[in-house]
């Protein structure tokens, strides 16, 4: 599991294609230090496993499921990735509940200074914006970003400075693509309330536990 908080942006160092599969191969700087073989480590949003490490580079076999359903598939030599190591156990929870494991891809439709901050609009999949609220979580490329606001098919979020200089975001521009995962409470909330009838979870269980469905304390 991942928090959201990138510790460094690496660069592509090869692709190596495979049919459908590719293994990428990453400059990681001073954090391959830190990784060993069959080490978790999301890259820009995407949880691989290294499987090879050489002189500050580290190796990952990409499936063509990720392929299909992230853009790495769309790297090239020379591209920057966000990374971030697994959480440790007694690690400080910096970001939110962070997977890796995209649910698809969205694009950059806009980029705007606010004071010192940078505001972004990115469009999504319509299959997941039912997952999405203002002022909820969301991952772009790995990074941990709050909601600031929904306009039909797309979010807006505010990037501080330090996230902005110390990511892929501040390389990124307008028409640029970037991997997205939502809320995975949300996903599970919406699985379990789907089949009561098979043990799921009712209204009423909801509410048992504090979650007050249609207003009050706890309202999801």
């Amino acid at each position: 599991m991942f928090t959201g908080i990138v510790e460094r942006v690496g660069s592509v160092a090869s692709i190596q294609a495979l049919g459908a599969s590719r293994v990428l191969t990453i400059d990681c700087g001073d954090l391959a230090d830190a990784i060993g073989v069959g080490d978790s480590v999301c890259v820009s949003g995407v949880c691989l496993t290294a499987t090879s490490l050489q002189k500050g580079r580290a190796s990952f076999d990409v499936a063509p499921q990720t392929v299909r359903l992230s853009r790495l598939g769309d790297l090239r030599v020379g591209d920057d990735v966000n990374l971030e190591r697994a959480m440790a156990a007694d690690g400080r929870f910096g970001g939110h509940i962070v997977q890796g494991h995209a649910d698809g891809v969205g694009r950059i439709a806009g980029m705007a200074s606010e004071a010192d901050a940078h505001r972004i609009r990115v469009t999504l999949p319509g299959r997941l914006l039912r997952y999405v609220v203002a002022q909820g979580s969301i991952a772009l490329d790995g990074i941990s970003l709050t909601v600031a606001e929904l306009q039909g098919d797309a979010v807006e979020v505010s990037v501080i400075p330090h996230t902005f200089r110390n990511t892929t975001l501040g390389r990124a521009r307008p028409g640029d693509t970037v991997n997205i995962e939502t809320d995975i409470v949300a996903r599970y909330i919406e699985r379990l309330m789907a089949a009561p009838a098979a043990g799921g979870i009712t209204e009423q269980t909801l509410r048992s536990a504090g979650f007050g469905l249609y207003g009050g304390s706890g309202e999801l």
